[in-house]
């Protein structure tokens, strides 16, 4: 007879409670920073009770959906936390997206409450449009029969968390919509406080115990959308008592964050490929102090080995990458400091995005959801705590997901013999010329090993003889010249990978996360036909 143990309790601490605990033991200590306004986590967290309170008394409760629509600010920062110990759920919205697409969130989630940043006033009419939202909360100024968040935050003080279980859900983190409309991953408060648990321990180890560069303790700067990673980014600072730096501005400015990271001393920060290209591409990376960096994490879609090498040739090593996905919560895998090197013979694994985060599986599967052996390419799978419970009302979407209690990711790869995983490219990416698969990932890496192209991303378009051809987006500096970069491909790439069409663009069309998608990708290069 096997050994049954009933579980007596399913209840887990509320995630607002990492703010509680922290204004307990350091709560002078500032909280957020940006330019000469200050926080400390004492204060940051009278507001958030307060902010409770008055929501409670509009009767949200317990399991009601917060959308906001926010650029990064302290009031956004509040909301999270304010959502979180009430037991409601958190709905942001990245603030590049479409007021139709902001209005289909709106729907989608079944939010009640809509706290907006007021420079998104035409989002806000759509939000509220598609019916659904009784509360109206201006962050900053407020119209006529709107609430305002300030005035939600003021008051005694005093908070309760609201009591939760494991399966609770905190936040709905909303998938990007590359392959079709944006999907509500739920996330619960059992899988966040095993997500914020990992992070601290394979992310930036250490955070927090009292470690000074410079005669300073360790300090954040939020130069991502809150909304999506750098929102759980920022949680981990909460729970260790980490300052968190907000830059002043509209825009991503190099030499505004430079000087930011110079003046507070700033030890770690949450960015993506992009973000990070543009900091260690800039001027503004040799005029300013950067040694305190110890943590810079990238993540969010695959890095270039030559970007990795730029970025440790002017940064250092303090570079630490991760993968994963909105409904793993950023955990599947890690790549650390000590990990990434110069050198492609010591670094040895060119391509690899680390080993398994603690805590959690990776495998390789074949179709039929049979591990692989190591070396093998397949669809990366993944089990642990982080894996999301499923996507909010969509039973499709999740059979899809699942497969014998994994996770598919969707994203092909393989694994070595020690256990480091190397991403193919996403499946969707793959296409097929003349009865073969490829895969633009690897084409996309020795492009970027041209003198003159800063960017590319090739995808397949159609083509009458082969089924489908490669084309490359490409961003070049200096004189190009198609000739001889198509004759330079010839001798790097096998001739069936070739790509057969060349597109030279300003820029990469990008989406309203900030990737660079092949929908848009082949969309803009196929628009050129029709011109």
């Amino acid at each position: 007879m096997g050994l049954e143990i009933k579980r007596m309790s399913d209840r887990v601490m509320n995630l607002g409670h990492f703010l509680t605990q922290t204004v307990q033991r350091l709560g002078e200590r500032p909280a957020l920073i940006r330019g000469e306004a200050t926080l400390s986590f004492r204060e940051l967290n009278a507001r958030v009770n307060n902010a409770c309170q008055s929501l409670r008394k509009l009767g949200i409760k317990k399991g009601d959906r917060i959308l906001v629509q926010s650029r990064n600010s302290f009031a956004m920062f509040e909301t999270m936390f304010a959502a979180f110990k009430l037991g409601a759920v958190w709905v942001p919205v990245n603030f590049r997206l479409s007021e139709d697409e902001v209005a289909f969130i709106a729907q989608n989630s079944g939010a009640i409450a809509l706290a907006y940043d007021p420079v998104f006033k035409p989002h806000r009419d759509a939000a509220c449009a598609a019916g659904g939202i009784s509360h109206i909360i201006g962050l900053g100024e407020k119209e006529a029969g709107e609430l305002s968040w300030e005035e939600l935050a003021q008051g005694e003080g005093k908070f309760t968390e609201c009591s939760v279980d494991a399966n609770d859900p905190c936040w709905f983190f909303f998938t990007s919509g590359t392959t079709g409309r944006p999907k509500a991953a739920v996330l619960t408060h059992g899988q966040m406080g095993f997500v914020i648990t990992n992070y601290l321990a394979d992310l930036f180890p250490g955070l927090g115990d009292n470690q000074t560069v410079q005669g300073h303790g360790d300090a954040s700067l939020v130069v991502a959308p809150l909304s999506h990673g750098a929102g759980i980014h920022q949680i981990a600072q909460v729970a260790r008592g980490v300052v968190s730096v907000f830059p002043e501005g509209e825009r991503f400015d190099a030499d505004n964050v430079f000087r930011l990271i110079e003046k507070h001393c700033i030890t770690n920060a949450f960015t993506v490929p992009t973000i990070l290209k543009v900091m260690v591409e800039s001027g503004a990376v040799d005029l300013y102090d950067h040694s305190s960096l110890r943590h810079l994490i990238y993540a969010g879609s695959p890095t270039y080995r030559v970007d990795q090498q730029k970025a440790l040739e002017k940064l250092g090593p303090c570079i630490v990458q991760y993968y994963g996905l909105g409904e793993v919560t950023g955990n599947i895998t890690v790549l650390p400091s000590n990990l990434h090197h110069m050198d492609d013979v010591v670094q040895g694994r060119i391509g690899s995005c680390g080993y398994a985060r603690t805590g959690m599986q990776v495998q390789v599967q074949d179709d039929a959801g049979t591990e692989l052996d190591r070396g093998e390419t397949g669809e990366l799978c993944v089990i642990g705590p982080a894996v999301f419970t499923g996507y909010y009302e969509n039973p499709e979407a999740n059979d899809k997901a699942f497969r014998n209690g994994w996770f598919r990711t969707g994203d092909r790869g393989h694994m070595d013999g020690e256990g480091f995983v190397h991403i193919t490219g996403r499946e969707s990416d793959m296409y097929i010329s003349g009865g073969s698969n490829i895969y633009p990932r690897e084409i996309e890496e020795k492009l970027l090993q041209h003198s003159y192209v800063t960017e590319c991303a090739v995808v397949g378009i159609p083509d009458p003889k082969w089924g489908e051809i490669g084309a490359v987006a490409l961003v070049v500096s200096g004189e190009f010249d198609e000739t001889e970069f198509s004759a330079w491909m010839a001798n790097k790439i096998a001739n069936y990978k070739l790509p057969r069409r060349v597109e030279v663009f300003d820029e990469l069309p990008k989406s309203g996360y900030g990737k660079v998608t092949k929908i848009l990708v082949r969309e803009a290069i196929l628009a050129r036909d029709s011109d």
